[in-house]
Order: C-alpha cells, then sequence, then structure tokens
C-alpha cells in the first residue's frame, strides 16, 4: 500500500489579520516540510480566521482572502516547499450566483484551496452549512455542491469542511469516489464534553466511507467561543492512531498505509443529487518506502480541567486578540470573583491583573481579608478603595431606600472601576456566574458592567467545584494554592444590606442550577421541569425570573461558552413579549 506523511496543523487564527494568519500557515508548512510531510492540512477558515460573520460579506474581505491564498501558495514554491501539498480554509466566492433574496451579499463561500507548485490547483466550498446553536452560516455563506478528489502521490485524498462531516451520506458519497484519505478541516466550538462526542462521530465517518479520517481544529478564543482544537487521526476501521492536546498549538504528523488511488467516479444514486465529484492529479507516484513515525495519542484533560482550560484560553485570547494590556476586576472576597482573579492570572500572568477592592459599610472583615490573601497567593495587584462617602453623597441627594439603595451600592463599585479603567486602560471583567445571569441576580450598571465575563457560561455549583479543582490541582503540583480556603466555604452573598445571604431571595444552589439545567440549557417546558422532581411553585418562579431577565443579559459582556447552550449566540429569545411558562400550560 502507499505510504503518505500527513501533518495536522492545529493553531490558533486571528480573524480578520489576513498577513498574521498566512505567516501562521507558511511557519507551519516550513515545520511540516522538515518533518518529512507530503500533505499538510490546516483548520476551516484558518487564512481569515473563524468566524468571520457578516465580514463574510464585505467584497474587500473576498478579495483579500482570495488574494492572499494566491500568495501563499507562490511564496511556498518560493521557499522552496512546492512539492509540499497545502490544504488551507479560506474565504472564496461562487462564480455565477446572481444576488436575490436568501443569496447572501457577494456570494462568500467558506472553501478550502488545495495549494501545490505554486498554484492553487483545487478549490472546495463547504457543502452542508452550520444553522444550529452558535451557527449562523446560511446567512454568511453560498453553499458548495463539489466534493473535490486529490490524488496525492497515488493516494486519493477527499476533503469535507465540518458540518459537511455530521450530515449522513457525505461518507457514502466520499468512499463512491474511492478515497483513501479523508481530511475534515474544522472551526469546532468548544463545548464540555465534545472530545466524546468528536471521536464518535469521526470513528463513525471512518467505517462508513471505509477510509482514514483526518480531522484537524482550530484552537484558541474568538469572542464567546473557544476552539480547544482536539485533532485527531483514525483508521479506516475507526480505530484512534493519533490526537493533539487540547487548547494548544501543535503540529501532528502520522504516518499512513493507504489503498492506491482507484480514480472512481461516484455512480448515480438518489443520495448524491446535486453532488458532483471533480478529480485533480498533483503526482500518481508513490512515494519511496520509509520508516514511520511513532505519533502521540495524547490523554483526554478531565472534565474540570478541560472547562477550567476553556476559561483561561477564551479570557487569554479576548483580551490579547483586543490588544488589551490588563485586566481589573472587583474582589469582594466571594467565590465568583476570587475564582475569576485565579483564572485572569493564569491566563495573563499577575503582572496584569489588577483587583479592587470597595468596602462599604455592610462589607465584613473577611470579604477585605479574603480578596488580600488572594493577591498574597497569586501575585497580582490590589487596591482598596472603600465607596462609604461616595454612597453617602448619592443618598444625600436622592434619599433611596430598600433594593434600590441596595443598587446604588453596585453601581457606585462599578463607577470606580471603569473610571481606574478610562485612566490606567485596564479591561473590567464582570464576574457573575450563569446562575445569577440567569435569573437577573446582578445588578445593571453596577457588577454586571465591563468588556468581558469569565464566568458567564458557569453555574454556581460548578464555580465551587472548579474552585476546589484549582486548589487540588496546585497541591498536586506542591504549589500554593490560588484560591483561599474561606472563599469556598462561606455562605455566598453580596453584602448590600445587613447579614444578606444569596438564599434569602434564592433557593439553594443545588436546586435552582438543576432548574436551570432544565429550562435553559435542555428548553423543557415548566412542566416538564416539575416533572423532574422540582417543586411547582419553585419551578414558576425560577422560570418567571429567566424569562424577565433577558434585558439585562442582552447587555451584559461576552463570555466564554463551556456549556450546550449559552447565554448569547445560542440561546436568542425576544426580550419584548408575553408568552409566559405557566404550569396550567
Amino acid at each position: 500500500m502507499p505510504q503518505l506523511r500527513v501533518a495536522l496543523a492545529q493553531v490558533n487564527a486571528r480573524v480578520g489579520d489576513l498577513d498574521f494568519n498566512a505567516e501562521l500557515v507558511l511557519s507551519r508548512c516550513r515545520e511540516a516540510s522538515e518533518a518529512g510531510a507530503h500533505l499538510v492540512v490546516f483548520p476551516e477558515m484558518v487564512l481569515t480566521g473563524y468566524p468571520l460573520e457578516d465580514l463574510a460579506m464585505r467584497a474587500s474581505m473576498i478579495a483579500a482572502s482570495r488574494a492572499k491564498a494566491e500568495e501563499v501558495a507562490a511564496r511556498l514554491a518560493d521557499e522552496g516547499l512546492g512539492d509540499l501539498v497545502a490544504i488551507v480554509g479560506f474565504l472564496d466566492q461562487a462564480d455565477g450566483v446572481i444576488e436575490g433574496p436568501g443569496i447572501p451579499k457577494n456570494a462568500p463561500q467558506n472553501a478550502v484551496a488545495v495549494m501545490h507548485g505554486g498554484m492553487i490547483v483545487a478549490r472546495q466550498a463547504k457543502i452542508h452549512l452550520w444553522n444550529y446553536g452558535v451557527g449562523d452560516e446560511i446567512r454568511n455563506f453560498v453553499a458548495g455542491d463539489v466534493l473535490h478528489v486529490v490524488e496525492v502521490h497515488g493516494v486519493d485524498v477527499a476533503t469535507v469542511i465540518c458540518e459537511d462531516l455530521w450530515r449522513d451520506g457525505i461518507a457514502s458519497a466520499v468512499r463512491a469516489a474511492g478515497a483513501g484519505l479523508l481530511v475534515v478541516p474544522n472551526g469546532s466550538p468548544y463545548e464540555a464534553n465534545k472530545d466524546d462526542v468528536r471521536l464518535d462521530l469521526c470513528s463513525r465517518r471512518a467505517v462508513e466511507g471505509e477510509v482514514a479520517l483526518a480531522y484537524v481544529n482550530l484552537v484558541g478564543g474568538q469572542d464567546e467561543l473557544v476552539f480547544d482544537g482536539d485533532s485527531l487521526m483514525v483508521d479506516a476501521a475507526g480505530n484512534l492512531v493519533a490526537r493533539t492536546a487540547q487548547f494548544v498549538e501543535e503540529l501532528l504528523v502520522v504516518d499512513l498505509d493507504l489503498p492506491a488511488a482507484r480514480r472512481l467516479m461516484p455512480p448515480s444514486d438518489t443520495r448524491f443529487v446535486g453532488l458532483r465529484v471533480e478529480r485533480t492529479v498533483v503526482s500518481s507516484e508513490p512515494v519511496a518506502p520509509y520508516a514511520p513515525v511513532t505519533p502521540p495519542i495524547l490523554p483526554r484533560l478531565d472534565d474540570l480541567e478541560e472547562i477550567y482550560r476553556a476559561l483561561v484560553t477564551g479570557l487569554r485570547d479576548y483580551v490579547d486578540k483586543n490588544g488589551f494590556r490588563s485586566v481589573l476586576l472587583g474582589l469582594s472576597g466571594g467565590i465568583d470573583s476570587t475564582l475569576c482573579g485565579a483564572i485572569a492570572v493564569d491566563a495573563l500572568g499577575p503582572d496584569r491583573v489588577f483587583g479592587v477592592s470597595n468596602p462599604s459599610e455592610y462589607s465584613t472583615e473577611h470579604s477585605r481579608s479574603d480578596a488580600a490573601e488572594l493577591a498574597r497567593r497569586t501575585g497580582l495587584d490590589l487596591r482598596t478603595v472603600p465607596i462609604a462617602p461616595m454612597v453617602d453623597a448619592f443618598q444625600g441627594a436622592l434619599g433611596l431606600t430598600g433594593l434600590a439603595e441596595e443598587n446604588l451600592q453596585a453601581r457606585v463599585r462599578a463607577v470606580v472601576w471603569m473610571g481606574l479603567s478610562n485612566q490606567e486602560g485596564h479591561l473590567v471583567l464582570a464576574c457573575g456566574n450563569k446562575s445569577e445571569v440567569a435569573t437577573g441576580y446582578s445588578t445593571i450598571y453596577g457588577d454586571a458592567v465591563g468588556g468581558y465575563a469569565p464566568i458567564k457560561d458557569v453555574r454556581k455549583t460548578l464555580v465551587w467545584e472548579l474552585a476546589r479543582w484549582r486548589n487540588a490541582y496546585a497541591e498536586a503540583r506542591g504549589e500554593q494554592p490560588p484560591i483561599p480556603e474561606n472563599a469556598i466555604s462561606k455562605p455566598p452573598s453580596a453584602e448590600l444590606r445587613p447579614g444578606q445571604l444569596d438564599t434569602d431571595s434564592l433557593p439553594p444552589y443545588e436546586i435552582l442550577d438543576g432548574i436551570l439545567d432544565a429550562y435553559v440549557e435542555r428548553d423543557l417546558s415548566a412542566a416538564a421541569v416539575v416533572a423532574e422532581g422540582y417543586d411547582a411553585a419553585l419551578v414558576e418562579r425560577v422560570v418567571t425570573l429567566v424569562d424577565r431577565a433577558e434585558y439585562k443579559r442582552r447587555q451584559y459582556p461576552p463570555g466564554p461558552k463551556v456549556t450546550r447552550r449559552n447565554f448569547g449566540r445560542d440561546r436568542r429569545v425576544p426580550i419584548t413579549h408575553r408568552w409566559r411558562e405557566h404550569l396550567a400550560d
């Protein structure tokens, strides 16, 4: 059987930075060539970054992407890498498409370019557009209708892009076309436990297509999305033969014994209506036999470490890709801000993290000391700005009482944070968790203020689990646990009135988070949530809180998606509506 050395380039692209991304592609091509690779595969839309959203429809972006792809192909040849076959994701344009209803402006396509000998020898657009969850590709792209098979050193190589792999029938088309290797460039966002789903999918499609399968994914953060990499290779029997680490850039090099090219065309079959197969021969001569390398199969992270790494990656890339020097957050000594502080230090280093303690007349001594202890353990910069005099000044003018007075304190804190942000150039972090964001238990223009929200998609019970995991991780390595034990063990409180606790107005978080999982993430009706064993009156109260807080969530900063359904791109409901979930329904 012919041999082929394949390199999968798991990289962190920047949306819209075509020059940076081109250099990234060229650098990995050099590494792949030095490793003796015959074929190198890059993730989906790597030249432009992903997702482009409505930038994809700009004529200038399309033209720049196409030109950059041609430039990269030419530079590979100029650098003596013309014999290497590179499959590179880019933004292309459909030919002959007439604009009209349902056609994205300028007919953009999510495509790959096959580069060889200084030229683009084949192009293929994504056939199935991703249009569920956080995907919205029908808005931005024109679907392709071609499956391109490229013969490389006597092996037929087919390509499908991300969502194409999830659709039934594509593996059969690949098998009918006689491909020996299927490469799959991806921009697949992270969510908890998705790595298990991906491996199962790749194994299943390899068996269905009777083809070895190479899956390469992006890594890094992009607004709400985090890409975890998790690139892998399976053989035609569905067995895992190589796998990268998660959340890091990596070049995975794998040697494969593959069937010789059969040069088949798919039969006339209703399953393939509208799908053409095109062929390009790059090289039909097999490579001389060589000693294969042993590729790594790196272990997966455990569930909590995986989520924690996703949060760190999302924050780091949001800060760095948007050009911020540092971050600032209010540190109350509570578990939410304490966890955010630890995440920020892990993402950016202590020199770029600035905490502010804003004690009021209701702040307990342990809140101040716990914030100071976090700073001591992590090395972040902490300053104290008491807010009682400022609150008194507002109260002298307004005379607020009750909830309005409580929220005033939160908003004064936010004025301090934003003032320091403007003066010193920090990005302010909002430290609310998903349970609070869901039920509206955050003060708009108060603790909800900021540019990024690291734990926005983390339920309160998971906040505690992640804090305990982070400390245990440090202890196992002989390091100082970053999170003070008191921040984990004390009852949560906003400290806006004497003796206040979260449980004064919310059910225990273990119960609340179960209801939120059912109603928000699994989208069950109120009656279905009650059927899972929750108190009916409590369910009706919680779902009412969730529905009424939509206007707050629309004004909340973005944060990294780690669950199956986050607040943001994933869950879109109107602010203004009269629908309410009632048990009578």
